[in-house]
């Protein structure tokens, strides 16, 4: 009781120091600098109450790069206003040293650090004096002892910017961000720009240098003479909050929808879900266990391409080829084994726990079609799995992408010959499943398809359902 009360006397201090702390996140919050480079001009800030990380963003291109390179929970800002482009040129093609570039960043930088350190001081102990006065009298803790108190909190606010905002070496192994669905053309421009079909290089002066050859390639290639790509999701369970993101990803682009569109399929949900079937061109979909037979014949009708193992259904019910040509690419699908039926009032049978039977049946059925299809699409990874490891002992005669759904975590397993994407869960788990708390997930493959179908490179893109901001981690497809 006397230490609680011995503590309770002390309370103006602690308030004191709230309040210095207050007006020191104020002011790094509202504080920007721009500094001339001689490739444009930057915006320096520094927002705090995020995780610490340095970032290089281009508004021009809606791109950026985030490094795990500072200590305070805070985020370095570099933001590029303007753009010289005739300089950006010159960086881009060599003729300028990107050496002396990133010193000048750096010197910037620096500049930066030194002028908003003594802003957050002031800012500190005037926010922490005012309240000092504020309290005099209304405890027993004076009012000399309460300044010192917040120009104490302010000179070690200070310290702490001095020594843990600056960037600290190495900086690499950055993340790359959108805000907005154009992360994967955006990345897919770079690799192009930099004409090299390595992994996005690790080292700050090489994103620099992306950056400048990213800023200098002129608009055309966003829209024409681009690598073909396709689209992957699955796991949407009626979220139609998603769709839009959807859309903006699949860009007019094959999507490949790798079941797990509805919850249960019944036709209320096969109606509510039935403009995904233009979110791309085509919309490419199998079933997932969550769907059912009237949600498929729904999209079929719709102008989907519904495939199965029978073959691609057809609006009037019947049964095209098996597989099919999308954008140049052999295409097969496989239903899922518990998918809901019409005749069964669309209830769960049983658990969809997949028997090694089942998958048998999958590999049977794959088996003829190797080295006649490049793309093949399954719900349930499980029912690939004992022809995933026949291919992966014995390798197709072709390149072969498989795509997959249902676990709400994306993977991507590169076999050589054989690549297995899961774009994860489009839906972020599903309007009802909250408690999973998962991002909007899916991936975007870019493949080359002369002369033969080979896929290259696969972006695993995720989307805050909040703001739509976007991120990607990207991977290098080896050469089988």
């Amino acid at each position: 009781m006397r230490r609680a009360a011995r503590v309770a006397r002390f309370w103006p201090l602690a308030v004191v120091v709230l309040a210095t702390v207050a007006g020191a996140l104020g002011a790094m919050a509202i504080y920007r600098a721009d500094y001339d480079l001689s490739a444009g001009t930057i915006r320096l800030s520094a927002e705090p109450g995020h995780h610490g990380a340095l970032d290089i963003y281009v508004p021009l291109v809606d791109w950026g790069a985030r490094f795990d390179a500072v200590r305070l929970p805070a985020r370095l800002r570099i933001e590029a206003r303007t753009v010289d482009t005739r300089a950006v040129s010159r960086v881009a093609s060599g003729e300028v040293d990107v050496v002396r570039l990133r010193a000048e960043a750096r010197d910037a930088v620096e500049s930066f650090i030194r002028r908003l350190i003594p802003i957050a001081c002031v800012a500190a102990l005037g926010m922490g004096g005012l309240v000092a006065f504020a309290l005099r009298g209304a405890g027993p803790v004076r009012l000399g002892p309460m300044l010192a108190c917040a120009g104490g909190s302010a000179l070690a606010i200070g310290v702490a910017i001095a020594i843990l905002l600056p960037p600290h070496d190495p900086i690499e192994n950055p993340d790359y961000y959108a805000n907005g669905s154009q992360i994967p053309v955006a990345l897919r421009v770079a690799q192009q720009a930099t004409d090299s079909a390595q992994a996005i290089r690790q080292d700050l002066d090489d994103q620099l240098l992306g950056l400048a050859r990213l800023i200098s390639v002129p608009r055309r290639p966003f829209a024409t003479d681009p690598l073909p790509r396709l689209t992957v999701a699955s796991d949407l369970h009626n979220n139609l909050l998603a769709l839009p993101a959807l859309k903006r990803a699949a860009a007019d682009e094959p999507l490949f929808f790798a079941g797990d569109l509805t919850t249960s399929g019944v036709p209320l949900e096969a109606e509510l879900t039935r403009e995904v079937a233009h979110a791309g061109r085509p919309f490419v979909f199998v079933s997932g266990n969550h769907d059912s037979d009237t949600l498929e014949q729904r999209l079929a009708r719709s102008g989907a391409i519904v495939l199965t193992e029978r073959g691609r259904l057809l609006a009037d019910g019947g049964y095209g080829r098996t597989i099919v040509n999308i954008a140049g690419m052999n295409v097969a699908g496989y239903s899922d084994p518990f998918m809901r039926l019409r005749s069964q009032g669309y209830r769960a049978t049983e658990e969809p726990s997949v028997t090694d039977s089942q998958k048998e049946a999958f590999w049977d059925w794959l088996q003829p079609l190797l080295g006649r299809v490049d793309v093949v699409m399954v719900h349930e990874p499980a029912l690939a799995e004992t022809a995933l490891d026949a291919l992966q002992a014995d390798p197709p005669p072709a390149p072969l992408l498989v795509i997959t759904g249902h676990t709400h975590e994306q993977k991507l397993d590169d076999l050589g010959r054989v690549v297995v994407v899961n774009g994860g869960t489009i839906g972020g788990g599903g309007a009802g499943n909250f408690h999973e708390d998962q991002p909007f997930g899916l991936a975007v493959v870019t493949i080359d398809s002369t002369p033969s179908f080979m896929p290259l490179v696969a972006d695993m893109v995720t989307i805050d359902p909040r703001d739509g901001s976007a991120s990607a981690e990207r991977t290098l497809l080896d050469d089988p």
